[in-house]
């Protein structure tokens, strides 16, 4: 048998080509992505770094070119220098002589100061020639630093997709996960639906896009065993989203507040830190997961978060080298032989770009400091006062952005540290809950320890004085203050008629609360004391009544009898009010009680009937008491038996012979 047509097999027979069509990836890294994951493959992270953010504090408030070059000073030193100074050599480690023969251009800003005596910081021409009665204030900067994450968040979706943490006053870091994972549903539907034969653990298709548009940003080299030639997979489709995102971010810094910033983009927090510092100014770094070994290998370690200081030295004179790429050539069990197992096995993992810790959203501050270094030192307590006045101003005017005058947040401890030489002392006192915070309460508070390290000796001369607040916590929500619950005025008065109103109705019979109130006597006592007061009382046995509902005393015009009979009321006692009407006799109908011979309207014939069986019950338990207490005489012994408690108190031994009352009977004993 032979066919004209060669035969095609429907599906593709190569193992190559089969894995052409598969994502290195599984819908349970999508599922993964949208939670935030960090343990996600797929995850984008973000550093946004300003750049020269005190020079371009004072940059923009002073309306100077970007072009200019600036300096901000603190007393003889730089602490920040813009892109433009830089260019002639400028850094942070030169005074400001050197810094003028440089660059005979240069605009130096002295920053913010709390001068000694004022109540709020300012700029002060001279304020580098007073360092003794100064201290710097960066106030502005926080300021400003508030106004750019405010702008960062707006930009973004709302929580719980926007997770923003802030690392410093000027960088910030955004786990962009679940904002990417909603933009990649919606522009490749093909990985919206489910997992085929709902097993997460299956591959996504590939991505239909072949080449990726990264406009103006700076791509990282791939690693020696990658090239720009292979397809692209989902993680760089992941991180060319993210890139879009920041470059927003930073367009809006840039168009609302006027600064520049750069950003790092890659798959964990510590990489994307490094990245943000890669190319600088104004640009943005992308660190693909293909290039991370590339990436990595170009900086010394100790230039890594958490390498520096002891442990960087430790590794750099263990193993002779303080770069990257020379320590990936040592193994694991190398590393744990010299720096133990989990100190190995993190720096193993480090130099490697392996970072699992998660973008905090709480960008809430913990604590507040506020300090001062004394050049010369200082020797009483009067300038000690000074100093730990403008500490509480300097702290209390952060306070209030924190919300303290709203309640929203409110630190609970204040703790002052003093040094004398080489010995620094510490005292802390709480922060009253039950009083509003205000300067006064903070410097009574801060002014009180200062005097405990004075009583203590040996605070003279004072090098260093330090006023710090913490224990943040919420305010509370809801609460009114004792005036919510009053009421005023008109309000008053409404509330007034509808109280009388409420009376009235109570006394008519139309109130019916909800808790009967307890009375001393039985349900037998009272219907027979209601039936007395309607066939034998008088008007003023009505009136006693309602003056006992309405808890006023009675008048003396109301019989004694009606007083001594009267009990607390129920539902059950409340007296009709006598009808004012005049009406005939004759068109109402009687009856006339087979027992007591009277007439009365025969609606109350029922009512009237239940009085005497009740009160012909009452006389029978009467009867039955009096039986059984002389039953109980007899059968007690006529030699009294001594209590077993000889401790007892004459009021117990009084209280055990009280009369029985009505309704109660005692047994016999013995």
């Amino acid at each position: 048998m032979s066919f004209s047509q060669p035969f095609i097999p429907s599906s593709p027979i190569s193992p190559s080509a089969g894995r052409l069509r598969k994502s290195r990836f599984t819908f349970k890294h999508l599922s993964q992505l949208a939670l935030s994951s960090t343990t996600c493959p797929l995850r984008v992270i973000a550093h946004i770094d300003l750049d020269a953010f005190y020079a371009q504090c004072e940059g923009v408030r002073l309306g100077i070119a970007e072009d200019q070059p600036l300096a901000v000073q603190q007393w003889q030193g730089l602490i920040a220098i813009n892109y433009p100074a830089r260019k002639f050599g400028l850094s942070r480690f030169i005074d400001i002589a050197e810094a003028k023969k440089l660059c005979q251009s240069l605009i130096l800003q002295h920053v913010a100061t709390w001068k000694e005596g004022d109540s709020n910081w300012a700029y002060h021409e001279d304020a580098f020639a007073h360092i003794a009665t100064h201290k710097v204030s960066l106030d502005p900067y926080r300021l400003e630093s508030r106004r750019i994450l405010a702008c960062i968040k707006d930009v973004l979706p709302a929580p719980p997709v926007q997770r923003v943490e802030k690392a410093s006053i000027d960088e910030v870091f955004l786990d962009l996960s679940a904002q990417i994972h909603a933009i990649l549903l919606e522009r490749y539907p093909e990985i919206s639906g489910p997992a085929p034969y709902d097993d997460p653990t299956e591959y996504l298709p590939r991505p239909p896009t072949t080449a990726l548009d990264w406009n103006t940003d700076a791509l990282v080299d791939l690693d020696h065993d990658e090239t720009e030639d292979d397809d692209p997979d989902w993680d760089d489709i992941a991180m060319l989203i993210g890139s879009e995102i920041v470059r927003s971010v930073r367009a809006a810094i840039r168009e609302r507040l006027k600064y520049t910033c750069s950003a790092g983009i890659a798959r964990n927090k510590m990489i994307a830190k490094l990245g943000s510092a890669h190319k600088k100014p104004n640009q943005q770094t992308i660190v693909r997961n293909r290039a991370v070994q590339q990436f990595m290998g170009s900086f010394k370690f100790t230039k890594i978060r958490n390498l520096g200081g002891k442990l960087g030295d430790d590794v750099v004179a263990r193993f002779g080298t303080e770069e990257v790429k020379e320590l990936l050539q040592v193994s694991l069990p190398q590393l744990k032989s010299k720096l133990g197992d989990d100190t190995g096995s993190w720096v193993y993992g480090i130099i490697r770009g392996e970072d699992s810790s998660e973008v905090n959203s709480r960008t809430q501050i913990k604590s507040m400091l506020s300090a001062k270094s004394f050049r010369p030192t200082i020797n009483t307590f009067d300038q000690a006062v000074k100093w730990v006045r403008i500490f509480v101003a300097d702290i209390f005017s952060r306070l209030v952005e924190e919300g303290v005058l709203e309640n929203r947040r409110r630190p609970k401890t204040i703790n002052l540290h003093h040094r004398q030489g080489g010995q620094m002392r510490s005292r802390q006192a709480p922060i009253p809950s039950g009083r509003p915070i205000d300067e006064n309460l903070l410097f009574e508070i801060a002014k009180n320890l200062l005097s405990q390290i004075i009583v203590d000796g040996r605070a003279w001369p004072c090098a260093n004085l330090q006023l710090s607040v913490g224990g943040f916590e919420e305010g509370p929500t809801g609460n009114r203050s004792i005036g919510g619950f009053l009421v005023r005025g008109d309000e008053a008065k409404a509330l007034k008629h509808y109280r009388d109103n409420e009376d009235h109705a109570f006394v008519r019979g139309d109130f019916r609360p909800e808790k009967q109130p307890k009375s001393e006597h039985g349900a037998i006592q009272r219907f027979l004391s209601r039936q007395g007061t309607s066939h034998g009382g008088s008007d003023e046995d009505v009136t006693s009544t309602h003056c006992e509902l309405n808890g006023v005393e009675a008048s003396p015009s109301v019989s004694s009898d009606a007083l001594e009979h009267s009990s607390s009321p129920t539902v059950e006692e409340v007296v009709q009010p006598i009808p004012t009407t005049k009406t005939d006799p004759s068109l109402i109908d009687t009856y006339t009680c087979r027992e007591c011979h009277k007439t009365l309207p025969a609606v109350q014939k029922e009512e009237h009937e239940d009085w005497h069986f009740a009160k012909s019950i009452a006389a029978a338990e009467k009867m039955d008491e009096s039986h059984q207490s002389r039953r109980a005489g007899e059968a007690r012994p006529k030699t009294p038996i001594a209590p077993r408690n000889f401790g007892a108190s004459k009021a117990g031994a009084s209280h055990s012979q009280k009369k029985n009352e009505k309704g109660q009977s005692r047994l016999p004993f013995g």
